[in-house]
């Protein structure tokens, strides 16, 4: 069975700093390609970030890119998201990802690519 359990979400500042964590269980993450999306309240799920299953290459939402980064330590199943310079828009509930199948990812920011989820962590980011 795939779990996945995020970490790291509360309440910050705007301009403030947040590292969200994921960790792997009942799967060998480094086989596959991972991401964090997030929902916002009233609003649909989109994409933040992916990171592929070796880790070197990196794919970012335009709203996110230079602020956020994704890393992964596979040796201890987990993903990171930090998140600097955060914003109020930045605020949502954020949801980890692991691909469907091993190896690449066709479409990285595409729900349909990845099988499993956390629960989502909450950021708030206040202004």
């Amino acid at each position: 069975q795939v779990q996945l359990v995020e970490s790291g979400g509360g309440l910050v500042q705007v301009g403030g700093s947040l590292r969200l964590s994921c960790v792997v269980s009942g799967r060998t993450s480094s086989m596959y390609s991972m991401a964090w999306f997030r929902q916002a309240s009233g609003k649909e799920r989109e994409f933040v970030a992916a990171s592929s299953y070796r880790g070197g290459h990196t794919k970012y939402a335009d709203s996110v890119k230079g602020r956020f980064t994704i890393s992964r330590d596979n040796a201890k199943n987990t993903v990171y998201l930090q998140m600097n310079s955060l914003k109020p828009e930045d605020t949502a509930v954020y949801y980890c990802t692991i691909a469907r199948s091993p190896g690449v990812v066709a479409v990285e920011y595409a729900e349909y690519e990845y099988g499993y989820w956390g629960q989502g962590t909450q950021v708030t980011v206040s202004s």
